[in-house]
């Protein structure tokens, strides 16, 4: 779509700022989410999503790893990813340890679908959609995880105006 002459300058602007920034925003954004995340993991009753990553390590592991262990080690591995995205120190370990955790977050989709499915494949419940949205999570970390080598997001590209 072509902008009106006028707004033209306002867009190179707003785009240009969003090329700046929008990495970092991202990093940190992420950051938040999982500090927090990983936060109230630590605190009994706090995390709507315990018991089920709890049952679901439990299953992963066959039983050898118990809720009261995995638990403690799961909010610690979040808060870590957390801190890791908002100081922006050790990204590559602390991308390792985000896709590292991703597919065990997905699991529970396919584990439990009764708790995460009101029709399987196509309603989540509250539960699947707080799981699913880790799809945005884990794109957002490979557009951060693109910049560790010196990447960045151009305002422009060849076929700019």
């Amino acid at each position: 779509m072509n902008l009106p002459a006028r707004l033209d300058p306002i867009d190179i602007r707003i785009t240009h700022w969003m090329a700046r920034h929008g990495i970092t925003l991202t990093r940190v954004a992420l950051g938040v989410v999982f500090l927090w995340f990983g936060i109230i993991k630590f605190v009994p009753t706090w995390s709507p999503a315990a018991d089920l990553a709890t049952r679901t390590i439990e299953h992963l592991t066959f039983g050898v790893v118990p809720p009261a262990v995995s638990l403690p080690v799961l909010a610690a591995w979040e808060s870590l990813i957390g801190l890791g995205l908002l100081t922006g120190r050790y990204l590559r370990t602390t991308l390792l340890l985000l896709f590292a955790q991703m597919p065990g977050t997905l699991t529970p989709l396919l584990l439990f679908p009764a708790e995460t499915f009101r029709a399987f494949p196509y309603a989540p419940t509250l539960e699947g959609q707080y799981i699913i949205k880790n799809l945005v999570l884990v794109a957002a970390a490979i557009v951060v995880g693109a910049t560790v080598r010196g990447g960045q997001l151009q305002a422009s590209g060849p076929d700019a105006r």
